[in-house]
């Protein structure tokens, strides 16, 4: 009988499991294609995604429900360790060093006016409902400290998309950054107040000691992980097997944190902080190839914290705290970050802009009050509705609606600052060049009669070292360069009746103009070429310029110092 039993339950858990793929399938589908149509929209990506999560979630068609969230919840804290982990490799210590008193007076500016303004709008709006002014003020606390996150994931994902650049956007990654310990502290300080204002038990005192184990403890597990991937990656030269041992030593760190309670994005934050500065060549690589390995865990994550966001036995008075919430975390992050950066003399752009990349809110608001209907779930606030059921509701709506609303304003604000599309490499620039964009135009073909008497005079009052030779009809029939001709040079009396086609090199190989650039380069490294003759297209093979591969990476230079650099950056 137990063994039938047995088979049973392993026959059911089987077909959870075949459910639970077939969904995380259409997720990550259904993610991708909603991306799609919002970047078309010119809407962010990360929109897109919890617009289908919420579509597939109990508030639309249902096929993700409740239950099979909570199964998947072991994969969310996996993103968030990946997310954690690729934030942290962001910040450099030099960057902190020189703007640790902006940062840190912004983070407590728009951290603390968050707190402040939240708790003082829902504990007004809950004592019209409740008329108890320690239940109100209780409520108000506990959503006052929640407010005061922001998430991460989200705006970082923005900033990737759109490739942003510069001292606004370095400014948004350090303070979502810091943002989870400052919330976790005014949460701990939060929590005990209510306590002790609704049941008179629970101690202030205690809680921030909790929080501050917490807090020291995670970071420093991603400190000692960093370390042992260190000195692994000295050993590992290969990109899939660093990241093989990357990815396992996350997962590893996210189980330890897990089992001591401890929060998942501060500790692999911490460990890719310290990775990226004290290996920051060995580490490199291994940030390159988890980041393009990371985007169906993106997408996944996104459509999951989408299709969680359930409203639907939420009483309507609510709504009316949400309202409150949503303008008392909005006013006070965006005066507070101006505060901050006014008072420590920041740039224009962070002074006027950072408040407008700070309103998502996600992961940590959501986790927080998911700990929070935990503890205090036997305290009532109105009829069957508990505080802990008021604090889910009101963090769920803010959530749903701020993560709407947050990456739009992400985009905004490094669009205003002209921070769009400055993160590009080389290799970014190359891909988006074809031939035509860096051949040399001016250059004039020789004619295959052309005596030597005219090539030395050509070579002597021109930079270039190569021409295209080319035949009566304009087609091309060589090369010629001065290394070439070296020869020639020596022999004075042989300029009169020597021709280009007598010191013609033959084609090895040619570029069309339309050819991407990058398919190019490979070739002429690939042959040790430093200039290759650029045709019209194969049938007319009519020479048309030269690619020389050192004026070529000149004006790469050029243009990645012209893409990184604001047109509108101004200094204070």
């Amino acid at each position: 009988m137990f063994g039938n039993y047995n088979l049973a339950l392993a026959q059911t858990s089987i077909e959870q499991g075949n459910i639970l793929l077939l969904l995380m399938g259409l997720a990550i589908f259904g993610g991708t294609v909603g991306a799609r149509i919002f970047k078309q929209l010119k809407i962010p990506q990360v929109v897109g995604y919890i617009a289908i999560g919420i579509l597939m979630g109990e508030n639309a068609l249902n096929l993700i429900k409740p239950a099979q969230v909570v199964l998947l919840q072991p994969f969310n804290q996996f993103a968030l360790g990946i997310i954690g982990f690729l934030v942290g490799g962001e910040i450099r210590i030099d960057t902190l060093k020189k703007y640790a008193r902006q940062f840190l007076a912004i983070l407590f500016g728009e951290g603390l006016g968050a707190f402040i303004l939240v708790t003082l709008f829902c504990s007004l709006a809950m004592y019209l409902v409740v008329h108890d002014v320690l239940m109100s003020v209780a409520v108000g606390l506990v959503l006052g400290a929640i407010a005061s996150a922001t998430d991460p994931a989200s705006t970082i994902d923005v900033l990737w998309e759109y490739r942003a650049r510069g001292v606004l956007t370095t400014s948004i990654t350090a303070i979502v950054a810091m943002d989870d310990a400052l919330a976790m502290t005014l949460y701990g300080l939060g929590k005990g107040a209510a306590e002790i204002l609704t049941i008179q038990t629970g101690s202030i005192w205690h809680e921030l000691g909790l929080v501050c184990v917490e807090l020291l403890g995670a970071v420093a597990l991603g400190f000692a992980i960093a370390l042992l991937l260190r000195f692994l990656l000295r050993w590992l030269y290969e990109p899939e097997k660093s990241l093989a041992v990357g990815v396992g030593l996350i997962m590893t760190l996210i189980g330890i944190v897990l089992f001591f309670d401890m929060d998942v994005i501060l500790a692999s934050l911490a460990l890719g902080f310290t990775l990226v500065n004290i290996a920051p060549n060995r580490s490199r690589e291994l940030f390159k190839v988890l980041r393009g390995f990371s985007t169906p865990i993106y997408v996944l994550f996104f459509v999951l914290v989408g299709a969680r966001l359930g409203l639907a036995h939420m009483p309507g008075w609510l709504w009316v705290v949400v309202v409150l919430y949503i303008s008392g975390r909005t006013l006070g992050k965006m005066a507070g970050a101006w505060l901050g950066a006014a008072s420590t003399g920041s740039e224009k752009n962070v002074r006027r802009y950072l408040g407008l990349g700070l309103f998502a809110q996600g992961g940590v608001a959501v986790g927080l009050s998911i700990v929070a209907s935990q503890h205090l779930s036997t305290i009532q606030v109105l009829g069957d509705l508990s505080l802990g059921d008021t604090i889910i509701f009101t963090v769920t709506a803010t959530t749903l609606l701020s993560q709407l609303i947050g990456p739009p304003m992400v985009k905004l604000s490094i669009k205003l600052a002209d921070e769009l599309g400055r993160n590009v490499t080389e290799e970014d620039i190359i891909a988006s060049w074809k031939v035509a964009d860096v051949m040399d135009k001016d250059i004039e073909p020789v004619p295959a009669n052309m005596p030597m008497n005219n090539m030395v005079k050509l070579f002597a009052t021109h930079d270039f070292l190569i021409y295209p030779v080319v035949n009566p009809q304009g087609q091309l029939a060589g090369t010629v360069s001065l290394a070439g001709i070296k020869t020639a040079l020596s022999d004075k009396y042989s300029w009169a009746w020597l021709v280009a086609s007598d010191v013609l090199e033959p084609i090895t190989e040619k570029a069309t103009q339309g050819a991407p650039l990058s398919a190019v380069l490979e070739r002429m490294k690939g042959y040790r070429m430093d200039q290759m003759p650029v045709v019209d297209n194969e049938e007319s093979d009519r020479a048309v310029g030269i690619l020389d591969m050192t004026r070529i990476l000149k004006k790469v230079d050029r243009e990645l110092i012209r893409r990184r650099t604001p047109a509108n950056s101004v200094q204070q």
